[in-house]
């Protein structure tokens, strides 16, 4: 914990529409949570849109004292994938943007983990993996001992009991670097993961969107007009009363883990199947005798969740 005893906290983050709402949530506790930079990756949409988009959320928020700093263009092995018929071209569909009020920081976000994480207190950061893993996976391999300064990390990542979302297997954030998130797994720091399995449980209905929107402030009507948005397609392919929303639960975990549950397995990530490549293998019933790598969640309090996101966004401006 820093001296004031809030959490100190990176987040990792292709923006993309629930990228935002998830970073707006981070800084609506920002009584509970030292957001101490923001690094982006290419994923929803290409890193310069990512790196802007980043940067014009925290605009929303009047928080353009946090830096942001531009990481991997690319995927460590593979050509890019991204996902704009989620997104749309600006990766923030369904909301106006304005250009970002502040630049970049200088600096490469993969040289700027490094250094903050080598120079930290040993077990004192918490990563919220948001996106593709390329940028912690890319630190990793040049600078193993950036471990110690990491208390753990927190993914938005995969699916078991709910299989995939951009692969009838594979979940995007994984599909989209699986080589990364096989060095993130197999790195030995501890892991929380909320996959699918969670995210389609928490879904964005009417109902809750229209409470967010009541709120009356800047940021909760831009946070239910992405919700709108973005609920769209995936409502449509899951025939449900609204999309699910996946980054933010990275930060609800931060702040109340009580309303998930879960189990420490072993997860491996599928980096050659012809039809599985991105697939995250969960050992659920410990049949392979791995050792357990990950806090795996499968179970959220939906309700609860929202009320928290609405109440910690009222925060804001």
């Amino acid at each position: 914990m820093s001296s004031h005893g809030r959490r100190p906290i990176i987040i990792d983050t292709d923006p993309g529409q629930d990228d935002a709402v998830a970073i707006l949530f981070a800084l609506g506790a920002s009584d509970r949570l030292d957001l101490r930079a923001i690094t982006t990756v290419a994923g929803n949409v290409p890193l310069s849109l990512t790196a802007k988009n980043a940067r014009i959320v925290l605009g929303w928020a009047n928080r353009t004292d946090i830096p942001v700093y531009a990481g991997c263009p690319r995927p460590l092995v593979r050509e890019p994938v991204t996902a704009e018929h989620v997104h749309g071209e600006t990766g923030l569909a369904g909301v106006p943007l304005e250009e970002p009020k502040v630049e970049l920081a200088n600096g490469h976000a993969v040289d700027f983990l490094i250094k903050a994480l080598v120079n930290a207190w040993p077990t004192t950061i918490t990563l919220c993996l948001l996106g593709p893993m390329t940028n912690l996976a890319a630190a990793l391999v040049q600078e193993p001992k950036i471990r110690r300064g990491i208390k753990e990390v927190v993914l938005m990542g995969g699916g078991y009991h709910v299989k995939g979302n951009v692969t009838p297997t594979a979940e995007f954030n994984v599909y989209a670097d699986p080589e990364a998130a096989a060095v993130v797994f197999g790195s030995g720091i501890p892991i929380v993961v909320l996959p699918l399995d969670v995210t389609h449980q928490a879904l964005s209905t009417k109902e809750r969107v229209s409470r967010l929107e009541d709120l009356g402030n800047r940021a909760g009507g831009l946070i239910a007009a992405i919700l709108r948005s973005q609920g769209l397609i995936e409502s449509k392919q899951m025939a449900t009363d609204g999309g699910p929303l996946h980054d933010p639960t990275v930060i609800a975990y931060l702040l109340q883990p009580s309303l998930f549950s879960g189990r420490m397995v072993n997860v491996t990530v599928e980096t050659r199947g012809e039809f599985t490549l991105g697939e995250t293998v969960v050992d659920w019933r410990g049949v392979t005798n791995r050792a357990a790598n990950a806090l795996w969640l499968n179970q959220v309090d939906s309700n609860s969740f929202y009320e928290l996101l609405t109440d910690t966004v009222k925060r804001l401006p």
